[in-house]
Formats: structure tokens, C-alpha cells, sequence
């Protein structure tokens, strides 16, 4: 069963080494669309904050965050495939990564996270053997337009 889900990126700079990462990509959490209101689950270094926002009629939380400078992923969570994870390093990339039902591997950070799902949306599914991400060929397939990060693409 899937569940609507936002994914916020941030520019939280509270820990010296977030200013590694990319600007405006330091940073992640979760909201998750629920009969009472959205829960927000944001992982941070020294605990995890959970708050429920209830609906409202004109509150719009996906434009509320964008409003305020943040970066906003609208997707659903996805029944993961039943196998052993492998162990990473509890960060907020996993936490997100692990409530939406994805395995992929490949994002470690914000940004690739952010890539991921923004290009695929709610097709993303992983296969046990492999763990790769793969579209699920029931739903239609989601490319991102050609950009210099993807293959494809030529300057005019």
C-alpha cells in the first residue's frame, strides 16, 4: 500500500561538515500524507523529530515549504522488497530512503537522493537479486529532460 509522501531537502548547516554537501542538498526529511494530518518524520544527528501537522483547508504543505526556501519532492512510499539491508551509517538520507521503501544503494548524500527520486517519482521499485532500481512496468516511465547530468544531452 503506498502512501502520498513529501521529501524536503534543506540547507541545515548546524554540523561543520554539512557544508561538504551541496548548498541547498545538506539536509532531508520526510512528510507523510495521513487521514489526520501529515506526519513529519525528520531525522536529525541527536534525535529523531516526529510532528504531526494537521490538514488544513487552505494549507498546502508542499507550497508551504517551497515558499520558505526549501526543495520539495512530491511522491509515495513504495512496498520494499523483503531482504536484508545493508548497513549504513544512520544518516538522514537512510532514514528517508528506508521510510519511502527504496534500497537503492547508490544515494549516500541529499543530492543523490533528491536525483533519484525526483526523476522517477512513484515508479520506483527494487528488484531482491539485484539491488537496482528499476521502473515498475505497470506505471508509465518518468524521464527527466536532458540536462548536463544525464546522458543525452548536447549543448545547442
Amino acid at each position: 500500500m503506498s502512501t502520498p509522501a513529501l521529501v524536503v531537502f534543506a540547507d541545515n548547516t548546524d554540523l561543520w561538515w554539512l557544508r561538504l554537501l551541496k548548498p541547498g542538498f545538506r539536509h532531508c526529511f520526510i512528510a507523510l500524507d495521513h487521514p489526520g494530518g501529515w506526519i513529519v518524520i525528520d531525522p536529525l544527528s541527536h534525535h529523531t523529530r516526529i510532528s504531526l501537522i494537521p490538514h488544513a483547508p487552505r494549507l498546502n504543505l508542499a507550497d508551504w515549504y517551497r515558499r520558505n526556501g526549501l526543495e520539495v519532492v512530491e511522491t509515495e512510499t513504495v512496498e520494499p522488497a523483503r531482504r536484508v539491508r545493508p548497513l549504513r551509517l544512520f544518516s538522514c538520507v537512510e532514514t528517508v530512503k528506508k521510510i519511502l521503501g527504496l534500497c537503492t544503494c547508490g544515494a549516500l548524500t541529499p543530492w543523490q537522493l533528491y536525483r533519484i527520486i525526483s526523476f522517477n517519482k512513484k515508479n520506483i521499485r527494487c528488484t531482491a537479486a539485484h539491488n537496482q532500481v528499476h521502473p515498475d512496468s505497470s506505471l508509465p516511465e518518468l524521464r527527466p529532460p536532458p540536462t548536463p547530468l544525464t546522458r543525452g544531452w548536447t549543448p545547442s
